[in-house]
């Protein structure tokens, strides 16, 4: 992997998602995020993500951006 496609940033929404019992779609549908623009964000192919967008996540699933991000450093 080229080495500007890495990120040693990794979204846990799937954790979170499961941990709440919602789908991808509620959250969508609840955030006003497409569902397209979730899926990327949860696959940790997403380059950016607005402050606006990481409100409504953090209001939506009841959590800290902390919750929703982990730092994870590439193995040597």
């Amino acid at each position: 992997m080229p080495a500007e496609d890495y990120s040693a940033i990794h979204c846990r929404l799937d954790e979170l998602l499961a941990e709440r019992g919602m789908s991808l779609t509620e959250l969508s549908r609840q955030v006003g995020v497409s569902l397209v623009n979730l899926s990327v964000l949860k696959n940790n192919r997403a380059r950016a993500i607005r402050f606006s967008t990481l409100t409504a996540l953090c209001e939506v699933l009841e959590c800290q951006v902390g919750d929703l991000f982990r730092h994870e450093p590439a193995q040597d």
